[in-house]
């Protein structure tokens, strides 16, 4: 029987480093005989490889996601959030959804020239560009690496539409160009917001920024003229679905416009995962939220069907549904939606094109 996972190591969402499903040897927990009094392990660092992108737009045709194309500037997320849907990625690269997922990054360090290609493309038609639609683009390391604001120096000089989600206030960084693009009709910003609570953000998301941190990036976006909305995703019930008013009122009171949610999704090794999670960090609910989360999926831990995987069924789910509905209609959001412009969409000259005659 394999032995407890003990707690949770410092400063990462994931209790363990499970095999992926493509590999042909699993990992297992036991105990090696070593204990508190002995000498820790050494500590988990975080590494990050260059990779070479051969395409940089990704494009996808789900019928229950608003956009078809993204793009995301690293793989694997330092903020560590136990719920990530990305995590079941990481297996194509033979590594762990767990613990991996968070520590060992890639890094598309040619993403802006890549763009640059891809966007002169003669067959190219414009559509919002997502940023972040599965990793954070503004994980701790793009402090350092600055891939994410090159992107957006391309796209500001393209006039192309952009449309970003992150839960870190180094967006703000970005400012300066996301708020002229704002000004054209071309930009705006989604923040995650999962919970007010700062024990629960810690444990669950322990390397995103704080939720007032966020709040904070949600004024000064909305301050500078770039429309903010507020991502209540995802929702755990029994966990932080009691927050949603709050945190939806926290949200307007800073200054944003638009509201989504997305309740919990446990797909593939993130089922395992959020288990082995929950039981460590909260024993005494842990049963309660697998329940209600099941409830929400037909009996099952997961439901992939369209639409109803980002919303969920029953009775527990109608019930968030209207809560969320009665919410921004009490405050406001969702009045009206931004839908950025296309049509501003330009390849600029290059030095020794042909001008336009007059």
């Amino acid at each position: 029987m394999p032995a407890p996972i003990g707690p949770l190591p410092n400063g990462r969402g994931a209790a363990t480093n499970r095999s992926g499903r493509y590999e042909r040897e699993a990992r297992e927990a036991f105990d090696d005989g070593w204990g508190v009094e002995d000498e820790a392990p050494p500590k988990l660092t975080t590494t990050v490889t260059r990779e070479t992108a051969r395409t940089i737009i990704s494009r996808n045709t789900s019928p229950d996601i608003g956009f078809d194309r993204t793009i995301n500037t690293y793989r694997g997320c330092e903020h560590g959030c136990i719920y990530c849907y990305a995590r079941p990625n990481h297996a194509y690269a033979g590594l762990s959804p767990g613990l991996d997922f968070e520590s060992r990054l890639f890094a598309k360090f040619n993403a802006a020239e890549r763009l640059e290609v891809e966007l002169s493309a003669k067959n190219y038609r414009p559509a919002v560009m997502v940023l972040g639609g599965v990793t954070d683009v503004y994980q701790p390391i793009e402090r350092t690496r600055r891939i994410t604001r090159a992107v957006l120096e391309v796209l500001s000089r393209y006039n192309h539409p952009v449309a970003m989600i992150t839960k870190s206030a180094l967006v703000t960084r970005d400012i300066d160009i996301l708020a002229p693009m704002a000004a054209k009709g071309l930009a705006k910003v989604a923040i995650s917001i999962t919970t007010l609570d700062r024990t629960l953000a810690r444990r669950m998301e322990p390397r995103a920024a704080t939720p007032q941190r966020r709040l904070d990036a949600v004024r000064a976006l909305a301050d500078a003229g770039i429309p903010v909305a507020v991502m209540t995703a995802p929702l755990i019930p029994s966990l932080n679905d009691a927050e949603l008013e709050v945190i939806l009122e926290a949200s307007a009171a800073a200054g944003a416009t638009e509201a989504g949610y997305v309740v919990l999704r446990l797909p593939l090794e993130i089922k395992d995962l959020f288990r082995e999670w929950l039981a460590e960090a909260y024993p005494d609910r842990a049963q309660r939220v697998m329940k209600l989360v099941r409830d929400m999926r037909g009996g099952r831990d997961y439901d992939p069907e369209w639409r109803a995987r980002q919303r969920g069924t029953g009775v527990y789910a109608r019930l968030i549904a209207d809560r969320f509905r009665k919410a921004c209609a009490r405050l406001g959001l969702n009045r009206r939606k931004l839908d950025l412009d296309a049509g501003q969409f330009r390849t600029p000259a290059r030095a020794g094109d042909q001008l336009d005659l007059l």
